[in-house]
């Protein structure tokens, strides 16, 4: 996010991207037909994993369907400009891009305008994002389509509940063995726990 000076992209705290040629450039070189004035916003989350390659489509990418023709005849200026409608007035709104917390995108991956990807989702490689990814989810694919459930309906709700993205520093510290612990069924129960602690 400090690399990142465009008004209506929104980036949160720990999110980084991986890119060994050019990771500074994110804002130019991965989010691509970002024209502010069109009114969508790009927002990503915190403690999320963008790897090298992906790529956000903004609304202006697209074209005028509503019509005969989608060619933008008004971009062109002089006689074609008197005699079409704005270009942008006419595109299609799709909507914000909104990327949750704690999400991993993998290389490659092509997110489309008016997407919302859930927290803790993972975008397999390559994949082409066309509609939106529920949270704690795997989808892989061009279009991209549900591969699993990455934890029972339960552990998803709880760290929904738990949203440990929000935790200061020092409370992150403490409940890093478990965001890290392979062991769902004793994850499970600490998470309880801390639910329960907080309440």
């Amino acid at each position: 996010k400090n690399v990142v000076t465009a008004p209506n992209i929104q980036i949160g705290d720990y999110t980084y991207y991986d890119d060994p040629v050019d990771p500074a450039g994110f804002e130019q070189n991965n989010v691509l037909f970002n024209y502010p004035e069109f009114g969508d916003r790009l927002i990503i989350g915190k403690f999320c994993s963008i790897a090298a390659g992906t790529q956000f489509i903004m609304g202006p990418a697209n074209h005028r369907t509503s019509s005969v023709s989608t060619y933008p005849f008004q971009v062109f200026g002089g006689a074609w400009a008197d005699q079409a409608p704005p270009h942008l007035g006419q595109l299609p709104r799709k909507g914000d891009i909104m990327v949750g917390n704690d999400v991993w995108i993998g290389r490659e991956s092509v997110i489309l305008p008016g997407v919302h990807i859930g927290d803790g989702a993972i975008i397999a490689a390559s994949a082409v994002v066309t509609k939106d990814v529920p949270p704690y989810t795997v989808v892989g694919g061009n279009p991209a389509e549900f591969i699993r459930r990455r934890f029972n309906d339960r552990l998803t709700a709880m760290l929904l509940e738990l949203k440990w993205w929000d935790f200061k520093p020092d409370d992150l510290i403490k409940v890093l063995p478990v965001l890290t612990d392979p062991d769902l069924e004793k994850v499970e129960r600490e998470v309880e726990a801390l639910l329960k602690s907080r309440r």
